[in-house]
């Protein structure tokens, strides 16, 4: 295993992640102890960076991010933030959320001192003008493979609404062998695959729910 937060930014894969690639393996300290993408191997994980500790639009992100802990876990997904703060910034930080908003952040918060994690994600550009990081976001499956990611820029929150969503479509979308339509939620019909042989697309019928050959929803 690479330990990312121990080489230098010119030794990362100049290439980030892309859907449907490995996400690159990281090491690092956080507000819970040593944590590897390794370890969460087996379950989902939306990994998310922001760009600094005791900022506005960070800091509601995780109030929304903790107060949604549990709707994840009931996913069988993990949530692991990261900013290229130390690790006493972001003690410091949970603590202030803690006593000013009354929220706990029930998930570790990764520290990113040597820019190599932010670097190999393509969270930080090599000219970028200071080290505060895109809000990037990657929801990494059960088998360590990214499946979607997202880009803020730093004056922006993200949903964390949407990212619930995402997580739960990606794994319907697994489970059934479905796709889903846009601005599907749980209980929505989804799209079964399209058909691809002739004789099948001359003898299809529409109805209601199948308007045409390549657009045929279901429930399940």
């Amino acid at each position: 295993m690479t330990d990312m937060t121990a080489v230098g930014r010119d030794r990362v894969a100049k290439r980030p992640p892309v859907i449907g690639s490995v996400a690159p393996l990281f090491e690092a300290r956080t507000t819970m102890g040593e944590r590897a993408l390794a370890d969460y191997r087996g379950r989902w994980l939306v990994f998310f960076s922001h760009p600094a500790d005791f900022t506005p639009v960070c800091t509601s992100e995780f109030v929304s991010f903790s107060k949604a802990f549990d709707r994840f876990q009931a996913l069988d997904c993990e949530l692991l933030g990261l900013s290229v703060d130390s690790l006493f910034s972001h003690l410091a930080w949970k603590r202030s959320i803690a006593e000013r908003f009354g929220v706990e952040v029930p998930f570790p918060i990764a520290e990113d001192p040597s820019m190599a994690i932010a670097a190999a994600y393509g969270m930080l550009q090599d000219d970028a003008p200071d080290s505060s990081t895109v809000r990037g976001t990657f929801v990494i499956d059960p088998t360590g493979v990214v499946r979607a990611m997202s880009w803020y820029p730093m004056s922006t929150g993200r949903s964390v609404e949407e990212i619930l969503r995402l997580v739960e479509a990606l794994q319907t979308a697994d489970a059934d062998v479905v796709s889903t339509p846009e601005g599907w939620r749980p209980g929505d019909p989804v799209i079964d695959a399209s058909p691809i042989d002739a004789a099948a697309i001359a003898t299809f019928s529409p109805s209601e729910t199948a308007p045409d050959w390549y657009y045929r929803l279901r429930s399940i």
